[in-house]
């Protein structure tokens, strides 16, 4: 397992300098076995030392390209590739380790048209928070993003597109069920919205 100050969304590449001698060990391990670790968000606390409070749903990863530096560090790239669940921790030596169970986004009360509505509003949330992101010369996701048809790459694209931090994206890979993660999206971008245009009305922005 490596803890992470930031959420790994499924989808989503993740560079990693790799220097700690416990994860240099765990990245040895991996390459000899599947190429895979999970991550999940430090909660409170540090990622280097030890001593933090990680959440219990994270992600797995894959290591898509890994090079060793000549002072042993190793430099890696790993990509999101679906939801876990840690269901204990183990000790922490030689490095982090779990006890996971895969957790699939079931649909919940998603059906075609309810997930059309859905896909529809977050869309027109996005676009507008990156509208008034670039007003306040803030980076913002691109005015004319496209979310995928299938609902759950949809999701997943807006979790990473929405200007959202780690704590509020956690609480979106967590959502139980693809309903509810879509209902916690509109919450969290109607919210980001309104902070938005408060700064914009105050003078906010590039002068």
């Amino acid at each position: 397992m490596f803890p992470l100050g930031t959420v790994l969304v499924p989808g989503m590449l993740l560079p990693l300098q790799v220097f700690e001698p416990r994860y240099r060990r765990m990245l040895d391990d991996c390459l000899a076995g599947d190429q895979t670790f999970g991550v999940v968000l430090i909660e409170r606390g540090s990622e280097v030392g030890g001593g933090d409070v990680r959440t219990s749903v994270g992600t797995l990863a894959r290591i898509v390209q890994a090079e060793q530096l000549p002072d042993g560090r190793w430099g890696l790239v790993a990509v999101g590739v679906s939801r876990l669940r840690v269901t204990s921790w183990l000790s922490d030596d030689p490095y982090p380790r779990a006890v996971v169970e895969a957790w699939p986004d079931l649909p919940g009360d998603l059906d075609a048209e309810a997930t059309a509505n859905a896909h529809a509003e977050v869309l027109t949330l996005l676009r507008r928070a990156a509208g008034l992101s670039r007003e306040l010369g803030l980076p913002g996701a691109p005015l004319d993003l496209e979310l995928d048809d299938d609902p759950l790459v949809a999701g997943y694209q807006a979790m990473l597109a929405a200007p959202l931090g780690p704590a509020d994206r956690q609480r979106l890979l967590a959502a139980p069920t693809l309903a509810d993660r879509f209902e916690l999206l509109v919450v969290l971008l109607t919210e980001q919205i309104e902070v938005l245009q408060a700064e914009l009305a105050f003078g906010g922005g590039e002068q």
